[in-house]
C-alpha cells in the first residue's frame, strides 16, 4: 500500500500524485527540449563544411535560446534529441560535411570551450561545450561523429571500405564545458549515413546532482543493448535523444516511452523531434511515479517545447539514505530485472498449455487474423459490455476480464489480440503481446489499424503468460493521454497482470508488451 499526496511539480507546467516516500529522497531539475528542426532541403547532395555549419548554426541558436530559459528556470540537466542539428536521410557521402571527429573522453581529458585550438573541425563541439558553461548546467546532444578505422580501442574490426567510421553520437558536456561521455548508436533505424560501431558501447556519466545516468539512441530503445544491459547494470536513470516515427496503436512516442520506464522501474529523460511531415513528436520525463509528457495533436502549431520538471534521484549509489520499504515494493512490482540473467521463462513441458489464470471463466470466441504494426495477430471482438475472452497466437494465450462504459458512440469496436514471433516490419526482433484495442472502423479487420480517439472506458485486467520477464505496460486513452495503471504485477516467470479502472479518456489501447531479446538472433 503507497501513501500518495498531492505535490505539484516545479515550474507550473503540470503536476503529479507522488508517492509519500519520494518526496523525502533528493531531487534535481532536468528538461528535455522537443525540436522543431530546420532541415537541409536536399540532405543528398553534398555541403562543404562551411554552408553545413551554417546550416547547424540554425539550430545551435535555438537551442542556445532554449538552454538559457532552462538556466534560469533552474535546470541541472538538459537533454536535446537526436538529429536535432543536421537532420536526417543524408547518404554516406553527403553527410561528410556535418562531421566532426570527438575524442573519446575515457581516454582524453577536454574542454572544447577552454580549449578551442586543442582538435580542428570541433566546431559544434565548442558552441555546445560553451553553451553548458554559460548557462551552468549538464548538456547532452546529439551530432555526427567521424572516426579513423582501425580505432584505437579496436584495431581488429572490419574497417568500411573508405576507411572510416561515421557514427550517430551522443555527446555530454558537464556545466564548466568539460566533454564527459561519448556514446556510438548502435541500433540503426534505415540510416546510411552512419555504422554500428565493433562492439555495443555501455556508457554511463557522473553529476554532482543526481549521480549516474546511462546513454542511448532513438531505436536502442527495443533491444537489449545498450538498454537493458545498463538497467540490469543498476542504472536507473537514462538519456534517451530520439527522432521517432509515432506508430500507433503499440508504438507511439510517449506510449512506450512510458511504458518503459515504469516497467523497467527508471527514469527516463526523453527528447524528440517535432516535425508533423514525418510523424515526430512526442517527448517527456518519465519516472516510476509519474510522467509528464508533451505530445502534439493534429492541427497544433508546428513548434518546439521545453519541459521541465523536478525528479527524483533513483541512482542507488549516490542516494544519501536507504530506499524506504514502500520503494522497495515498488521496484518488486515494477522491476522486470531481478530474476534470471538470460530473462527467458523455461516451462516444465513445453508441450503443455499454459494455466488459465484464477478465479474466472474465461470463453474463447472465434477468432480472426488481422495485421497490427505489420504483424499477424490473432484477435476476438468484444461483442458484450463485460466479459472475460482468452486468446492465443500459437502457444501463447492472452486474458482479459473487462467492464465498458460507452460514452455516447456505442458503436465503437474493440478486441483483444494476442501475437508472439518475430517482428518483421521495420526491424527484426522478438515479441510476445496482448493488446486490447480499439478498431479503426466496424469492420473486424480494421482491428489493429492507426486510431487515436476514443469515447470507450474501460475497467478490465489483461494478463498474458509469457515466456520473458522482460514486458512493458501501457495504457493509452483518446488524445494521447498516458494512463498510469492502477495495478502491474510480473511474477517470477510467467504470468503478468495488468489492471485499471476509473479511466480519464476513452480506451484507444492497453498493452503488454513483451521482448524476447534472447530470440532475436534466431
Amino acid at each position: 500500500m503507497f501513501l500518495f499526496v498531492f505535490v505539484p511539480v516545479i515550474f507550473g507546467f503540470t503536476s503529479a500524485l507522488l508517492p509519500y516516500s519520494s518526496l523525502f529522497r533528493p531531487s534535481y531539475h532536468a528538461a528535455v527540449y522537443e525540436h522543431k528542426i530546420i532541415l537541409n532541403p536536399e540532405p543528398r547532395v553534398p555541403l562543404s563544411r562551411a554552408d553545413a555549419l551554417r546550416h547547424m548554426n540554425l539550430n545551435l541558436d535555438v537551442y542556445e535560446t532554449q538552454a538559457a530559459e532552462a538556466s534560469q528556470r533552474g535546470v541541472q540537466i538538459l537533454v536535446f534529441p537526436e538529429n536535432g542539428l543536421q537532420g536526417f536521410n543524408f547518404s554516406r557521402s553527403s553527410v561528410a560535411g556535418y562531421l566532426e571527429t570527438i575524442p573519446d573522453p575515457q581516454q582524453e581529458k577536454w574542454n572544447p570551450c577552454t580549449e578551442p585550438g586543442k582538435h580542428n573541425n570541433t566546431e559544434v563541439l565548442y558552441r555546445l561545450s560553451c553553451m553548458a558553461r554559460r548557462h551552468n548546467l549538464y548538456l547532452v546532444a546529439n551530432v555526427a561523429d567521424l572516426q579513423p578505422c582501425p580505432l584505437p580501442t579496436d584495431p581488429s574490426a572490419t574497417c568500411p571500405a573508405d576507411l572510416r567510421w561515421q557514427f550517430n553520437t551522443n555527446v555530454v558536456f558537464s556545466s564548466d564545458g568539460l566533454l564527459v561521455a561519448r556514446y556510438h548508436k548502435h541500433n540503426l533505424y534505415y540510416e546510411d549515413a552512419f555504422d554500428t560501431p565493433p562492439q555495443p558501447e555501455i556508457i554511463t556519466f557522473d553529476t554532482p546532482f543526481a549521480g549516474r545516468f546511462g546513454l542511448l539512441i532513438c531505436f536502442d530503445l527495443l533491444f537489449y543493448n545498450p538498454t537493458v544491459t545498463l538497467v540490469e547494470q543498476g542504472v536507473r536513470q537514462l538519456i534517451f535523444p530520439t527522432a521517432w516515427m509515432n506508430q500507433l496503436p503499440l508504438l507511439d512516442s510517449v506510449q512506450f516511452q512510458r511504458a518503459f520506464s515504469f516497467g523497467a522501474n527508471v527514469t527516463l529523460l526523453a527528447a524528440n523531434i517535432r516535425h508533423d511531415k514525418f510523424i515526430m513528436t512526442g517527448s517527456g520525463i518519465y519516472t516510476p511515479w509519474f510522467a509528464y509528457y508533451h505530445h502534439a495533436k493534429e492541427g497544433e502549431p508546428e513548434e518546439g517545447r521545453l519541459l521541465m520538471s523536478r525528479v527524483p534521484v533513483l541512482d542507488p549509489r549516490w542516494l544519501e539514505q536507504r530506499i524506504t520499504e514502500e520503494e522497495e515494493v515498488l521496484a518488486d512490482e515494477s522491476g522486470l530485472f531481478s530474476n534470471d540473467e538470460s530473462g527467458y521463462c523455461h516451462k516444465k513441458n513445453g508441450s503443455d498449455s499454459p494455466p488459465e489464470p484464477a478465479g474466472a471463466v474465461y470463453s474463447s470466441p472465434d477468432t480472426f487474423i488481422s495485421s497490427m504494426m505489420h504483424d499477424p495477430f490473432t484477435f476476438a471482438l468484444l461483442n458484450e459490455t463485460e466479459g472475460n475472452l482468452k486468446v492465443c497466437n500459437g502457444t501463447f494465450c492472452c486474458y482479459l476480464q473487462y467492464r465498458r462504459s460507452p460514452q455516447g458512440n456505442s458503436e465503437e469496436l474493440f478486441a483483444l489480440g494476442a501475437f508472439a514471433g518475430t517482428h518483421k516490419g521495420n526491424g527484426l526482433y522478438a515479441l510476445q503481446i496482448c493488446a486490447l484495442v480499439r478498431c479503426a472502423g466496424s469492420d473486424p479487420y480494421s482491428c489493429g489499424q492507426e486510431v487515436d480517439e476514443s469515447e470507450s472506458k474501460f475497467d478490465f485486467v489483461l494478463e498474458g503468460m509469457f515466456d520473458t520477464k522482460y514486458v512493458y505496460p501501457s495504457v493509452l486513452s483518446s488524445d494521447m493521454i498516458l494512463e498510469q495503471p492502477k495495478d502491474f504485477q510480473s511474477a517470477a516467470c510467467g504470468r503478468v497482470t495488468l489492471k485499471h479502472h476509473n479511466m480519464t479518456a476513452g480506451l484507444v489501447t492497453a498493452c503488454l508488451y513483451g521482448r524476447m531479446y534472447h530470440l532475436d538472433k534466431q
